[in-house]
């Protein structure tokens, strides 16, 4: 039996951009600065955008099967910090049981998005929050790294593009 719909748009998609996620801030060794920089100065920085979308990940699939969201382990913002929050989230999810997902796109979550107070199904909980908040936070660690000078393009966001070396658009 194939695995419910609502397990098959989230586990697999967070686990294939931890990974990604995990590439990149495995690739700043020896450059501390590149997690530390931010877009904007009112923004987060990279190495809390990578944090942020560990914690989408788990907070985009617990309440799905109605569980609470574990608390990441204590560790700080820099990179083995953050490989250990991706570490982590990744360690959750494979664990998780695809069939505590039936019935989850009819499922109410109540939650927060900034201080707006929500209460959606959990079809829409998944596909208009938390995927797009998770996309967001990655995408802004990923902008920063590149604009600090990291040599990395749509292939290492996602994995999947090839593109001869130094091509760029």
């Amino acid at each position: 039996m194939a695995a419910p719909a609502l397990y098959q748009a989230s586990v697999p998609v967070f686990l294939h951009y931890l990974e990604q996620a995990r590439g990149l801030v495995s690739a700043c060794r020896g450059r501390p600065e590149l997690l530390e920089g931010k877009l904007a100065p009112d923004m987060f920085s990279a190495a809390q955008q990578f944090a942020t979308a560990a914690g989408f990940s788990l907070r985009g699939t617990f309440p799905l099967i109605g569980e609470p969201v574990p608390e990441f382990p204590s560790a700080a913002m820099d990179r083995e910090g953050i490989l250990t929050r991706i570490d982590f989230a990744h360690e959750r999810l494979v664990t998780m049981d695809p069939a505590a997902f039936e019935g989850a796109e009819a499922r109410r979550i109540r939650h927060l998005a900034g201080f707006a107070d929500l209460d959606q199904r959990g079809a829409d909980y998944l596909n208009l929050f938390a995927i797009p908040n998770f996309m967001f936070h990655l995408s802004i660690g990923f902008a920063v790294l590149r604009q600090g000078g990291m040599d990395i393009g749509k292939a290492d966001f996602d994995g999947l593009h090839d593109y001869p070396p130094g091509f760029r658009f």
